[in-house]
């Protein structure tokens, strides 16, 4: 098991890769809830390890009224941890995040019923996960996995995927040694492009009729009323 301190530095760089607005140490220190919740989370983990009783669920209560993100104690975080902003963030007991997660404010990853034991998601290694997506049950999303934002993914997910959608699926895939917190991409968007294309052919078929009822009224096709409105229902 890796010490407090490594983990707690590691925390802090990776405010800075991940970060633009982060200027100085100080500030980050002092004013970034993130941060704050990761660093509380690094105590009341270690000591719902060693078993002790009541105090990391205190702890970590104190820290969700401070910050507005709940991690529970159980929950295994792994190295270069980042929460943007973070209020809303849910983590629950049985979760496992990988190395290099970010995680962006309004996040979920929780459960889906009163089940016990395993009940909540495992997070891959170098994985982002957009605002207000919601990962539930015990799935695992793959290393290099970018969840767009308002997903709610409740499937496991290979690595080097982009996942979006209610519920998400996998709409594209990358290559392996992409960085996802660098790359700017404009996400698929599959609900959008079926509505286009639906209007796309009502434009279309619209069109076609206007063009056919046109010639009717002048007389250049045979035809009638009761024709052109049954091949309208057609």
């Amino acid at each position: 098991m890796f010490s407090i301190g490594e983990t707690v530095r590691a925390d802090f760089r990776a405010v800075f890769e991940r970060d633009p607005a982060a200027r100085n140490g100080l500030e980050v220190v002092l004013a970034y809830p993130g941060f704050h919740a990761i660093l509380m989370h690094r105590v009341t983990y270690r000591l719902w390890r060693w078993g002790v009783p009541v105090l990391p669920r205190v702890l970590s209560h104190v820290s969700r009224f401070l910050t507005g993100i709940e991690i529970h104690p159980g929950a295994q975080i792994g190295k270069r941890f980042f929460i943007d902003h973070g209020m809303g963030v849910v983590i629950g007991e049985t979760t496992e995040i990988g190395d290099d997660v970010t995680l962006y404010q309004g996040v979920t990853l929780g459960g889906t019923g009163k089940e016990r034991g395993k009940r909540h998601p495992t997070i891959g290694n170098n994985v982002l996960v957009g605002v207000g997506a919601k990962v539930l049950g015990a799935i695992e999303i793959g290393d290099n996995v970018k969840i767009g934002s308002g997903s709610v993914v409740l499937r496991s997910v290979p690595p080097n995927s982009t996942v979006v959608g209610v519920p998400g699926w996998v709409v594209a895939t990358h290559p392996p040694d992409t960085d996802i917190h660098e790359r700017v991409e404009h996400l698929p968007d599959p609900e959008g492009e079926t509505i286009r294309a639906l209007q796309e052919r009502i434009i279309r078929l619209e069109t076609k009729i206007a063009t056919l009822e046109a010639r009717l009224a002048e007389g250049t096709i045979e035809g009638s009323a009761e024709s052109l409105a049954r091949s309208r229902r057609g």
